[in-house]
């Protein structure tokens, strides 16, 4: 049982393979969080501790004991304006205008196989999982609100969010509906999130927590390439290898806020979900309102614990399961090998070329619909351009399968150009302020995604296009922030639900492609990283990571990204050298190693390459099939900590079963008479024995017996680990070495 209740005291145990998840309903009715953290096999209750706190209020039917204070009780699901002064998970206002809300404790169930929230993503339960269901009420608002938390022992794993019911015959506003509050009672805390912008997403930040209000967010309308709705709680002393650390993922891609606070007495609250900026809810009498999912993890072995917990999740538990053991195609991109230069056969050359090395499938990128000749028109405008391409898309479709490749297709579902046919026939469907211009953005607005009627035009479009040709991939891209959130069809008292339905209205179109064409493979994409949420990844097995392909800043945005996501989730793809974003000349060969720890594809022109050049394609993908199930089923180590890569980058992965492990380091700044660069490795067998079967420096493969990493070839698990291992040196621009490694007894 991984969810245990103890009647006498109303102690609630949560409990994964390697972590106790504890709370209790008190006297009062208020559901005190009381431990969260590695498995102790204990009633935590001795920790909560009470005491007569100056100007910290009581309960009014606590008014005779001053020890008692909502101001200082670490606790579930804490409200605004009932005597707690710390960060709120609910805030409302009644009918009356009151904005207090007061929640206890009226009982609770265990549900086997889980509750979905209504309309939302979700981490999947199978029939054994467990989720405890604890209702608790507001008397004065007829309000009920349950806490769910759903347990995934193997994966360390409990998976939060809130409904609340009016249960009332008056309708109630709610201001704020976190998905989660987690309170530490005390630590001295750092918060790490991953900050960024659009070419250079989700970089690691870690900031001591302050006596006062630390937050990260997004106001964007989606999850954003600024502030990822993934978070870190750590001690100060965490590393990768060691440390304890707990993570706070939402399950969503709009608007999300997660706030940290160190109190006066030095306990830290934890609080994520929905951005109430800009959110009202109107609940109507019989109404409910479900929250995003919020998944919490603990590790007490770093940050790398950390990942891995939330890596096997996220493919076990998050992505449609038809492709978590499906191998992924090896596609080319046609974006920057044409950009809206093209036609038809252009793109049968360019599948031509890629064919002959031995790629999987072509995809084309933007400029096949409407009048759409740049990213200034034709958007919302989904059919086909045959005067453009000189065909039909099935046409073009069968060209590229006799090439032998597989056909993919761009498309930009939510997004709308003033210049459109759509526009011209619906002005009322974009997002926009009456009377008001609406804020442009690469000359697009946005369509109201709330409107069914809008959902209903772009099924058509895109299952039209889809059941026209073999198409079996598309890319789903969302090239701006939202702006003006106003429906024209929303009263003005609903029109903060807009941003919320806005993303209803999005998840709706996903689930109805993904149950009309279950083997569709939809790779997600926001300007590049703009949307790398779980959410996403409910629908999209893979994401493009970043639009910046130059391979020395992908290895800052994809370690960042790996913290929380797979990086079989990561599209990653070799480009042009010198690279489109940044003008950058690097090794052929350090972009493929940068590249393979993604979803691999290319981003460039294979007939523009040198003979060596196509010839080193085929080696990589030769490699790609050789490594994709580690890829796919092993485990991920960053290696090093964050501060130490300011002259190389390390990775590593370990298959499933121990028995091969593939090292991967790039050099990013080369020195003059330079040190040794050491590597302690992560994830392997200690007691078994390795060989180093090869090594890769630069693309070329060197016997590792004269390769001077050490006088053996063959290695214990133990010494991996504990004592490391030595890379030779290295020169020139940006080089890189593979290691591969497999286990001899």
């Amino acid at each position: 049982m991984s969810i245990r209740f103890e009647e006498s005291r109303r102690v609630f145990s949560l409990e994964t393979e390697n972590t106790l998840y504890q709370m209790r309903a008190d006297e009062t009715g208020v559901l005190v969080h009381l431990f969260y953290g590695r498995k102790t096999d204990t009633d935590m209750s001795y920790l909560v501790r009470g005491g007569d706190r100056g100007f910290s209020g009581n309960p009014y039917e606590m008014r005779g004991h001053r020890n008692y204070s909502l101001d200082q009780l670490p606790q579930e699901y804490s409200c605004r304006g009932a005597g707690d002064y710390r960060i709120s998970a609910f805030e409302t206002v009644a009918e009356n205008g009151s904005r207090t809300s007061e929640l206890r404790y009226r009982g609770y169930e265990v549900i086997r196989g889980g509750a979905a929230p209504a309309g939302l993503p979700h981490v999947r339960p199978d029939k054994d999982t467990e989720t405890l269901a604890i209702k608790l009420e507001d008397t004065a608002l007829n309000l009920e609100v349950t806490l769910c938390y759903t347990v995934f022992p193997e994966h360390d794993a409990i998976v939060r969010r809130t409904s609340i019911a009016n249960k009332g015959d008056r309708k109630v506003f709610l201001e704020k509906a976190a998905s989660a509050c987690v309170d530490f009672l005390y630590g001295d805390y750092e918060m790490m999130h991953f900050h960024g912008r659009h070419c250079m997403e989700r970089l690691p930040e870690r900031l001591k927590v302050p006596r006062g209000v630390l937050t990260s967010g997004s106001r964007r309308g989606m999850s954003s390439h600024q502030n990822n709705p993934f978070v870190i709680l750590c001690d100060r002393h965490t590393t990768e290898r060691s440390g304890e650390c707990c993570g706070f993922m939402l399950v969503y891609s709009g608007n999300h806020l997660e706030e940290f606070e160190k109190d006066q007495y030095g306990s830290t609250r934890v609080v994520c979900g929905i951005h109430p900026d800009g959110f009202s809810w109107q609940l109507l009498p019989g109404e409910s309102f479900d929250t995003p999912e919020a998944i919490l993890s603990c590790s007490s072995e770093g940050f790398n614990g950390l990942s891995y917990n939330y890596h096997r999740l996220i493919m076990d538990r998050v992505i449609p399961e038809y492709f978590r053991t499906a191998d992924r195609p090896i596609l080319i991109n046609s974006w920057e090998a044409a950009y809206f230069n093209f036609d038809a056969e252009k793109i049968v050359k360019l599948a031509e070329s890629a064919g002959e090395l031995g790629i999987d499938m072509l995809v084309l990128d933007d400029g096949w619909f409407g009048k759409r000749d740049s990213d200034n028109s034709g958007l919302g405008d989904w059919f086909v351009n045959e005067k453009k391409l000189g065909c039909s898309m099935k046409e073009l479709a069968e060209r590229v399968n006799e090439k032998g490749l597989k056909f993919g297709l761009w498309f930009e579902p939510e997004m709308i150009s003033e210049d459109s046919e759509l526009f011209k026939a619906h002005p009322d469907w974009v997002l926009c302020d009456p009377d008001r211009k609406p804020v442009m953005s690469r000359n697009q607005m946005v369509l109201d995604m709330s409107r069914p009627e809008v959902v209903d035009y772009l099924t058509d479009c895109m299952c039209g296009i889809l059941e026209s040709a073999n198409i079996e991939y598309i890319k789903w891209d969302f090239n701006r922030s939202v702006a003006n959130v106003y429906s024209a069809t929303c009263p003005p008292e609903r029109q903060g639900e807009v941003g919320h339905r806005f993303m209803l209205g999005t998840y709706e179109l996903l689930r109805r492609l993904r149950e009309r064409f279950p083997a569709l493979l939809i790779e997600g994409c926001s300007g590049g990283g703009g949307r790398f949420d779980a959410g996403m990844l409910f629908y999209c097995p893979q994401i493009w990571c970043s639009d910046d392909t130059d391979p020395i800043e992908r290895l800052e945005i994809q370690r960042g990204t790996s913290y929380g996501y797979p990086v079989s989730a990561m599209g990653s793809h070799v480009s042009a050298s010198p690279n489109h974003q940044t003008g950058r000349r690097t090794p052929f060969s350090t972009r493929s190693v940068v590249a393979q720890t993604g979803t691999f594809g290319y981003e460039l022109d294979p007939a523009s390459l040198s003979d060596r050049e196509r010839e080193e394609i085929r080696e990589q993908l030769a490699d790609c099939h050789r490594f994709h199930y580690m890829l796919r089923d092993g485990s991920y180590y960053r290696l090093g900590e964050l501060d130490e890569c300011g002259e190389y980058n390390a990775w590593m992965i370990v298959a499933p079963d121990k028995r091969m492990a593939l090292v991967n380091l790039v050099v990013t700044h080369v020195r003059g008479n330079p040190a040794f660069p050491y590597l302690r490795l992560e994830g392997l067998d200690p007691e078994a024995r390795y060989q180093l079967a090869g090594i890769r420096r630069d693309g070329v493969n060197i016997d590792p017996i004269n390769a001077g990493p050490a006088t053996s070839v063959v290695f214990t698990g133990a010494a991996l680990m504990h004592g490391g291992i030595s890379l030779p040196l290295m020169y020139g621009d940006y080089p890189s070495v593979q290691m591969y490694f497999t286990r001899v007894s």
